[in-house]
């Protein structure tokens, strides 16, 4: 596997050694048009640094077998390293247990367990479930779901026009009725950091267990799960700089015994007979099937990796990038910033008068430059704020205030094109 360039520098500015940290990612060094990458759509998903492609590459060369149910050889390795994987995410969010933590294919299957089996068990006709008005459609639907199935009703926490959650209302939606809130840490879309600890307290006042959709908080910040004492706390890790098709449910033990298998299958069991079939302890009630072993053991690589940059480091630097770019963009005439939440990761979302996202989207493209742009799989939000879609800027650590100036170049050149 080949050593990171940034092992033992915690402690340095990422400023300091960001060519280094750049040259751990091969495709940051690829031309797209002719042009060299910049890569500013890590929101939607996240470049991997070699010591994850590595891992992956040697769980299919050197170590591939099924885990938990063979006595030979790669079977046990491979085990053991798969374990080892899920240990490394417990520590990671501070689980109190490394069973609480079972892998999925990523937030979306997280939360649609969470929704299926805990609506199951714990929502019936008339009750109600709490979310926000900037959920991303994967912390929408599932429960809009399990709402239709069981007769329940869907309660919606409004935002300000800068984009926080009105939490005077948020404290009114919460009664006898609440069966469980979901929301999301920080918005896909808007940047805004939600104060989700606050969220949780005013929930458990009255008994009522949280979700929080964790998927853009994990690359931008340190998530402690007990000292948030979130019930339930999901994420993908393809954007922490892991493999695509893995993520993460961490649950309280406590709800995760008392909810049914979302899933049955190989893995799922104790035992089986036609009259009867006993389920295996956590965390493997959860996990159906062959999982995506590869994925889990590069995710593990992933945390490693981001944890040697620090997550102080990471946080500081991403939000000199944020300020940065969100004082040049203000200059642009007739650029509207989506999203001005005092506390904000580093998105931004954008709309230019007159002009189509994906018009500003083609152009950048061409210039070699990456972002994303239309409704961003949050339409209750884009409808919030009246418009369609937006021009949406994420970075990440391996991005530079040189990239910024690019970037910037290239839009005030898409605008004058398409005025």
């Amino acid at each position: 596997m080949a050593a990171s360039t940034t092992i033992n520098k915690a402690g340095t500015p990422i400023a300091d050694r960001i060519e280094n940290i750049r040259a751990d990612f091969p495709i940051l060094s690829r031309k797209v048009n002719g042009k060299p990458l910049i890569y500013f759509d890590n929101g939607a998903t996240a470049q991997k640094p070699q010591s994850v492609i590595d891992a992956v590459d040697k769980c299919y060369t050197s170590q591939n077998a099924n885990i938990h149910r063979g006595v030979h050889t790669l079977s046990q390795e491979i085990t053991v390293e798969y374990e080892k994987a899920r240990v490394t995410v417990q520590k990671h969010l501070n689980a109190r247990y490394s069973h609480e933590i079972i892998f999925t294919k990523g937030t979306t299957e997280s939360i649609n367990l969470v929704a299926t089996s805990f609506g199951k068990k714990f929502i019936s006709k008339g009750d109600e479930i709490i979310i926000s008005v900037m959920e991303h459609h994967s912390n929408i639907l599932p429960w809009q779901v399990i709402c239709e199935e069981k007769g329940a009703i869907l309660k919606v926490i409004p935002i300000s026009d800068s984009g926080e959650l009105l939490m005077d209302e948020y404290k009114k939606l919460l009664s006898d009725k609440t069966k469980i809130v979901a929301v999301t840490h920080i918005s896909n879309t808007l940047g805004t950091i939600n104060p989700v600890k606050e969220i949780i307290e005013l929930a458990h006042a009255k008994n009522i267990p949280v979700l929080i959709d964790g998927a853009q908080a994990v690359p931008h910040t340190s998530v402690d799960v007990q000292d948030l004492d979130a019930d339930f706390y999901v994420y993908s890790g393809h954007k922490l700089f892991g493999p695509t098709g893995v993520g993460v449910l961490y649950g309280k033990e406590k709800w995760l015994n008392e909810m049914p298998p979302y899933q049955v299958g190989g893995g799922t069991i104790k035992t089986v007979t036609f009259e009867k079939t006993v389920y295996a302890d956590l965390p493997l009630k959860f996990e159906a099937g062959t999982p995506h072993i590869a994925g889990g053991v590069g995710l593990a690589v992933a945390i490693d990796y981001v944890n040697e940059i620090g997550l102080d480091n990471i946080a500081a630097y991403e939000h000199e990038l944020l300020v940065y770019a969100t004082e040049a963009l203000q200059k642009i005439e007739g650029l509207k910033i989506i999203g001005t939440a005092t506390k904000k990761a580093s998105v931004i979302s954008f709309v230019v008068e007159g002009l189509h996202p994906f018009d500003i989207g083609t152009i950048l493209d061409q210039l070699g430059i990456a972002v994303r742009t239309g409704h961003h799989c949050t339409q209750p939000l884009m409808q919030r704020y009246e418009i369609k879609g937006t021009v949406r800027a994420s970075f990440a650590f391996y991005n530079t205030k040189q990239e910024v100036d690019e970037f910037i170049i290239g839009l005030q050149r898409a605008i004058k094109m398409l005025k």
